[in-house]
């Protein structure tokens, strides 16, 4: 028998062909007189009927199924009764009369149903994972993932980018993350790296004349996990020369717009703007959330002239006075106002006020401290309403901005103001080209050390470096950063510079860059690109909050695969081959 049809394809039109079909025993019900199978494959189920009286032997090797039996079965496809069609089954109004069926393979009990809404445990789940993507909505959001890309070569292909395959193996710069370290047997005691990104190579392309480059690769970084990251992810890397920011907006625009309507989606372009400071300032953080308002207000004009002691100190701190302008929450009892501030003490807030204003007088525990005045003028520039709740919050400027952004979420998920099937893009623009490691007490990169400084603003470069800002640009999607990148740095004084702005001797910058600083001076082309976020923008389009229900065979947040059960030992031979050999942890702690 050779299969004719996918199960799921099945309908109407083909009542009374005779077909074959091949896959897993999804369900089984045995009637006695009847049995009947339901049999899935990728694309659906279909119901199959064995009668007695057609065959009798083949109704006895029916009734030896068990779930998840592999089996092939040719039958005629009939159209049910009336009373029997089932609206629910894309494939509801036929069945399948079998005439023959081959059992391929027997199964053990799986761990889990295969259902859509299981109860079971993520590490069940990764450990089974092949039972596991046997779930039709697994198979959707692969399927999801598989459109989308060819959607993505499709259109890249056609505006005369290039793909081109960069290597895996290759040197450790650790400017960024940590690399994932890979020993050379024939080398001892040197290291390649896996790539964090293609960054270096795709720049030595735009170098080679390659001008339009794309590529979807594997990265690696050995950071700490959380639903919206893992140690291997896939990026869609794209370089162009000869261009402008401008270039990049329109090109990403017209790609997204293409990409979602080859999954049924549309978008409106061009993508909103806004500057790395506009975004801290509304939304209390670089990756907003545009499908609901609710922007931060600066309250300190207004509150920081009130009697309330806490806000005078805070003012003449140098710190902020900030509030949210809830809409139609005024109904929250004193219940809910304690647990929002309990929330707000959790993510280090000293505290969190409320105020709300009832037949024209404000009702507040810090009310007999703020004049009538005050409020009215704060109420009237926010454009508050007495269906509205008001909460301010004061504190050091940085950590106020960003707890009341985590307190804007919060409502957002408690109100159910963003819409699962509505996409806000957004462009973030005009980042600070550097920023303070506290942990390296050292100016670190905001995002790599190639990103072309805003060049009216280099005279900072030595002595005011916090001044300056970038040539660099993230794309956000519903609060999640789904790609980032910036127009490079061409001239090779100026990376010179840039590195030792950084704090790297001319040493190490020889030995972690200098091949690529050489290739800068054969005549590089102006250049930039971005990097786009595959799994992010699968799992926001799959509707998904973790993008291990987007990957095949993801980690877990622990950085292993419990499938294989790695990472895991290797022999001795292998890491004496390598010249490797392991410190005892005891030793390690002392």
């Amino acid at each position: 028998m050779k299969r004719t049809n996918y199960c799921g394809n099945l309908s109407g039109q083909h009542i009374g062909t005779e077909v074959v079909l091949c896959g897993w025993v999804n369900r089984m019900r045995d009637l006695g007189s009847l049995c009947f199978i339901e049999l899935r494959d990728r694309e659906g189920t279909v119901q199959i009927v064995f009668n007695p009286q057609l065959n009798e032997e083949l109704f006895k090797t029916a009734k030896e199924l068990n779930n998840e039996y592999v089996v092939e079965i040719k039958g005629t496809v009939a159209g049910r009764s009336p009373e029997n069609i089932n609206p629910q089954l894309p494939t509801g109004e036929i069945e399948i009369i079998a005439r023959e069926l081959k059992i391929l393979n027997e199964s053990r009990i799986p761990p889990f149903a295969i259902m859509d809404e299981i109860q079971v445990t993520d590490n069940i789940r990764m450990k089974y994972r092949y039972i596991d993507l046997r779930r039709k909505k697994m198979y959707n959001n692969l399927k999801l993932r598989s459109d989308i890309v060819f959607a993505m070569r499709d259109f890249l292909v056609k505006e005369g980018f290039l793909e081109v395959e960069t290597p895996i193996l290759t040197k450790s710069t650790p400017e960024g993350a940590r690399d994932y370290l890979v020993p050379s047997r024939i080398h001892k005691n040197k290291m390649y790296a896996l790539p964090q990104s293609p960054q270096l190579f795709k720049q030595i392309l735009m170098i080679s004349g390659i001008d339009k480059y794309f590529q979807i690769p594997k990265c690696f970084r050995d950071e700490d996990l959380r639903a919206d990251r893992q140690p291997e992810f896939t990026q869609v890397d794209i370089e162009m020369s000869f261009l402008e920011e401008e270039d990049i907006y329109t090109t990403m625009e017209r790609l997204f717009k293409h990409v979602f309507a080859a999954v049924h989606h549309e978008i409106k372009i061009p993508f909103k703007r806004i500057t790395f400071q506009e975004a801290m300032e509304n939304y209390g953080t670089d990756k907003p959330d545009l499908r609901f308002e609710c922007r931060i207000i600066n309250a300190g004009e207004e509150l920081s002239r009130s009697e309330f002691k806490v806000f005078k100190d805070v003012a003449g701190s140098s710190g902020v006075i900030l509030a949210l302008r809830v809409q139609n929450c005024v109904h929250y009892s004193r219940k809910d106002l304690a647990e929002l501030e309990e929330y707000a003490k959790k993510l280090g807030a000293a505290g969190l006020i409320w105020a709300k204003k009832e037949n024209g007088s404000v009702k507040s525990p810090i009310a007999k401290y703020i004049s009538e005045e005050i409020w009215n003028t704060l109420f009237a520039r926010i454009g508050f309403e007495e269906r509205d709740l008001l909460l301010i919050m004061a504190g050091n400027k940085e950590r106020s901005y960003e707890i009341m952004g985590q307190i804007r979420l919060y409502l957002a998920e408690k109100e159910s103001w963003a819409k699962k099937d509505e996409f806000a893009f957004v462009w973030i623009t005009n980042f600070p080209l550097f920023e303070y490691s506290e942990e390296e007490k050292r100016w670190v990169s905001k995002h790599h050390p190639f990103t072309s400084p805003r060049y009216e603003e280099l005279q900072y470069l030595e002595n005011e470096t916090w001044k300056i800002h970038a040539l660099a640009y993230d794309v956000v999607l519903n609060g999640l950063e789904i790609g980032g990148g910036s127009i490079r740095i061409h001239d090779p004084k100026l990376q010179w510079r840039i590195f030792r702005a950084l704090g790297l001797s001319e040493e190490e910058i020889e030995q972690k860059f200098g091949f690529f600083v050489e290739a800068l001076n054969y005549g590089a082309p102006p250049h930039g690109g971005i990097a786009l976020g595959l799994d992010r923008i699968v799992m926001i389009v799959a509707h998904e909050t973790s993008i291990r229900d987007v990957i095949p065979f993801p980690k877990t947040t622990k950085a292993q695969c419990l499938l294989t059960q790695s990472p895991s030992e290797v022999s001795k031979q292998q890491l004496k081959e390598l010249g490797i050999e392991f410190i005892d942890d005891e030793i390690n702690r002392e």
